[in-house]
């Protein structure tokens, strides 16, 4: 069926809403992530050895607003592009990456369930159950996009 008019209203106007907060609401999704599965900390190698509370990590805060944003953007130009626009060298590493960490299918569940209630908490006033089902389409496509991908990139020699 795609990406519909109506769920891409949804997901604009509550973007429109979050980023000016996306560093805190990036940060406040890795951590849900990490209060649900606490095992994922370790798939993070800038998280190993570091003994930084998480929400004052520079690192963690760094990554989770790039995860956040990336993710709000591509849901926002889903409709327009018909697929995907995470650039297509973006979208390899990130498939690499998540291949070379071991990221499996209950690691997006976690991930699906976090950025939704993280959604759900900044725009409260206007959540409604289409918002909801148009921003889980929007992450369901990014990460079929990325499992495409989740393969050793070519060594380059």
């Amino acid at each position: 069926m795609g990406f519909t008019a109506e769920q891409e209203a949804l997901v604009v106007k509550s973007w429109a809403v979050m980023k000016k907060d996306a560093a805190a609401l990036g940060l406040k999704l890795f951590l849900r992530i990490f209060e649900i599965a606490p095992s994922a900390q370790r798939l993070f190698s800038f998280l190993k050895d570091s003994d930084v509370p998480l929400d004052k990590n520079p690192k963690l805060k760094a990554h989770a607003m790039a995860v956040f944003v990336m993710t709000c953007e591509s849901a926002v130009q889903l409709r327009k592009a018909g697929k995907i626009t995470v650039r297509e060298t973006t979208l390899k590493k990130l498939g690499a990456t998540h291949f070379k960490y071991g990221v499996v299918d209950e690691h997006y569940e976690v991930v699906r369930f976090s950025l939704l209630e993280t959604i759900k908490e900044a725009v409260a006033d206007i959540w409604c159950p289409e918002m909801k089902s148009a921003w889980g389409e929007a992450y369901d496509q990014l990460v079929a996009a990325i499992k495409v991908e989740m393969k050793p990139l070519p060594s380059s020699s």
